[in-house]
């Protein structure tokens, strides 16, 4: 925002003057704030720092003890530099005395060996100042109003991303609480650089403050969420240095407050974004959603919700309830024609498809559930699912209403034919349609965190972690395309196959929130399930599937971090000693020292020394059940966190 020192001597007026720097060569590159005309030798008391001074030194002390104390009082408040001109008081030169201390305190010492106008140079500086004051004011105007655009149409993350790369002209990331990247733009640097070994480098950045610019990285930070939540941290790499990218040279100063405002601006527009819904629905689904989503956030009273849902044709009181998901079990659709674990590039379906995915998928519930004649409220829950509460007439009822929904949802998408291809193979000109099915384009959202890549034309999807198949980069393939073919669904062969997933049946409307939640942990949790069950219930899953439903939670990842964080640290500190595997190790063999050494290929007094470092680290004593346990649980949930 201010001109430097040396951006000042270049000006016309003080060229003029024939300036000579003799002395605070490294200040060269001190900002001015301002310009100060001064012939007092006490003249430090009234400034305030990053002022040029400008005297011909005829107010200056005689002796020598006397300009040290002159120039050493300078430095202290900070100012830029010192200008003196020679003629009336040193007429060859400045005092040695003065350069001596000047190049001591590293004090830019400027002699201007021809007469000069001081009101010229105070022009020249103090035009800069204000055009370069102008310049950040509209740069903060653009800002504002490109994130305000931004917020009224919903932009997704990787534009918002996206739009504050181009804006800053750095690279930006966004990430979570685990330190996974939901998006990034390398702004024209390298991808695989800026992401490789992210969450270690990550784990290094620990700015103060909720918006704070850590020197030693150089990376600018701010927290992303909204409502007391937060749920992950946008990061800004100023000016492109710093030791993330590695091995670029550390920025000096501090980032223009514009970047500042920028940072805030795009978390502000995320946050927003993420707690906008933009579907377009018909007015009846419109209301089933508003009633489902009162259950759940309690927004509304339950006998209002009875009563609404009476008044559309659905009878929630004196009746058994159960709460039904249904989604696909993968987040993203795969082009068709090739078998499962076919080598070959698809190119990602269009933006648009997931709304009108999640749109077929509503309706396909719907008429399975006209088809069983079942009674219920049915809405989309998430972008990716879709959920149904059952009115049943008793318990049971339950299991026959289950299994009659299953199978004409089944039968609905063995009928339906799509509208369309799902993808494109970028090798043949043209894809095999899906041979049955509901439409399955891309969804709007990956449920796991992953990097995407802001300035694409489709968003491009790599690890997270910084990891790509076969050795590539954290960016995966360069041109965006994914490099294997879809997973089969073990029971239908097919890559989008459906989970539909049912909570515990309650008798009363005030509980069906539980059962709506649980069935909504159950469909998500069953995605990595791959038995091809009809109806997954709460006992297919076990501890790992409830974390890997949880990893998207900020309370999880919060857990995590607060139970290994400091390990984790320790780790990305020293990447030759990694004391992770040896606690993973210790807690797989049941605390047993003797096998779990053995299982880390470890001497066993080696693994003692590891664990009491553990616990040193964690601050706990590893001999504890309970602690034992609540590492046991933080790493299960971290392997689900960094698991697709």
């Amino acid at each position: 925002m201010f001109p430097t020192v040396r951006e000042v001597l270049a000006l016309d007026p003080v060229r003029h003057g024939a300036p000579r720097l003799v002395a605070g060569d490294a200040g060269l590159d001190r900002p001015v704030r301002w310009v100060h005309v001064a012939e007092v030798p006490d003249i430090a008391t009234l400034l305030g720092g990053g002022e040029l001074v400008l005297t011909t030194g005829i107010g200056l002390p005689a002796d020598d003890a006397g300009l040290r104390a002159f120039i050493d009082d300078l430095a202290d408040v900070g100012v830029s530099g010192l200008v003196v001109e020679l003629g009336r008081r040193y007429v060859s030169g400045v005092p040695r005395v003065m350069v001596a201390a000047a190049q001591r305190r590293g004090l830019p010492l400027v002699e201007l060996r021809r007469a000069t106008p001081f009101v010229r140079i105070t022009e020249a500086v103090h035009a800069l100042i204000v055009d370069a004051q102008l310049h950040e004011l509209r740069a903060t105007e653009e800002i504002h109003q490109r994130f305000t655009e931004l917020s009224v149409e919903g932009a997704g993350p990787a534009e918002v991303v996206r739009q504050a790369a181009e804006l800053a002209g750095c690279p930006v990331v966004l990430e979570n609480l685990s330190r996974q990247v939901l998006a990034y733009d390398p702004a024209g640097e390298s991808a695989e650089l800026l992401l490789d070994g992210w969450e270690e480098h990550s784990r290094r950045i620990r700015p103060a403050g909720r918006t704070a610019y850590d020197a030693d990285s150089g990376w600018l930070v701010t927290t992303v969420g909204a409502r007391g939540q937060d749920w992950g941290r946008l990061l800004l790499r100023w000016p492109g240095g710093g030791d993330l990218g590695g091995g670029g040279t550390r920025p000096t100063g501090t980032p223009p407050t514009r970047l500042t405002i920028l940072v805030e601006r795009a978390a502000s527009t995320l946050a927003l974004g993420r707690l906008i819904r933009r579907d377009a629905e018909g007015l009846e689904r419109q209301l089933h959603r508003t009633l489902l989503t009162a259950l759940l956030d309690h927004s509304r009273p339950v006998d209002e919700v009875a009563l609404r849902a009476k008044a559309l044709g659905v009878t929630l009181d004196r009746r058994h309830l159960v709460g039904v998901v249904v989604r696909h079990r993968l987040d993203e659709p795969v082009a068709d024609g090739a078998p499962a674990g076919e080598s070959g590039l698809w190119i990602d379906a269009a933006p648009e498809a997931g709304p009108a995915r999640l749109r077929d998928l509503a309706e396909a519930v719907g008429q399975a559930l006209r088809e069983a004649k079942l009674t219920a409220l049915t809405s989309a829950v998430d972008d990716q699912a879709v959920g149904a509460l059952l009115a049943l007439p008793d318990a049971a009822a339950e299991e026959r209403a289950l299994t009659a929904f299953a199978t004409a949802l089944r039968r609905i998408r063995l009928d339906t034919a799509p509208s369309r291809p799902t993808a494109v193979r970028a090798d043949p000109p043209t894809a095999p349609s899906r041979p049955a099915g509901i439409r399955a384009d891309a969804p709007t959202a990956p449920s796991r965190p992953t990097a995407v890549r802001a300035d694409a034309p489709t968003a491009r999807v790599a690890g997270a972690r910084g990891e790509a198949a076969e050795g590539r980069g954290p960016a995966g393939r360069a041109d965006g395309c994914r490099s294997a073919g879809p997973a089969a669904d073990p029971g239908t062969g097919r890559p989008d196959a459906l989970v539909v997933a049912a909570g515990s049946g309650v008798g009363s409307l005030r509980e069906a929130r539980r059962s709506l939640i649980e069935a909504r942990q159950i469909a998500d949790a069953a995605r990595r399930d791959r038995r091809d069950l009809p109806i997954f219930r709460l006992p297919h899953v076990g501890l790992a599937g409830l974390l890997h439903l949880l990893r998207d939670e900020p309370r999880v990842q919060t857990f995590v971090e607060r139970e290994l964080g400091a390990l984790l640290s320790h780790d990305a500190r020293h990447p030759r000693e990694q004391l992770l595997g040896t606690l993973r190790a210790y807690l797989d063999q049941g605390r047993n020292k003797s096998a779990a050494a053995a299982a880390a290929h470890l001497s066993r007094p080696a693994f003692y020394e590891r664990l009491a470092r553990i616990g040193r680290i964690l601050d706990v004593d590893l001999d504890s059940v309970e602690a034992c346990l609540s590492l046991h649980v933080a790493l299960l949930a971290l392997d689900a966190i960094r698991t697709p």
